[in-house]
């Protein structure tokens, strides 16, 4: 069965988001007032050839771990 998984990466919370920070500029030199913060991440959708969605969710947990996400800069949350 084909399964599609969901990674959400975002940046730790600790961390600088340059992105996020150059977006929230750019927010208000276009007039839209009143965000207060901007955290810039990714969205990853995986179509998963598995026999169960706990299996696919071990296979997209290991993508996310050995290729997708930097866990020394970024947190991934699958769904």
């Amino acid at each position: 069965m084909i399964y599609t998984v969901h990674i959400k990466i975002m940046p730790l919370d600790d961390l600088l988001d340059p992105q996020g920070k150059a977006i929230k500029g750019a927010l208000h030199n276009i007039g839209i007032h009143g965000v207060e913060d901007v955290r810039m991440g990714k969205h990853i959708v995986l179509q998963i050839q598995a026999e169960s969605s706990e299996n696919a969710g071990q296979i997209a947990d290991n993508a996310a771990k050995q290729l997708l996400a930097n866990q020394v800069m970024e947190q991934y949350e699958i769904a």
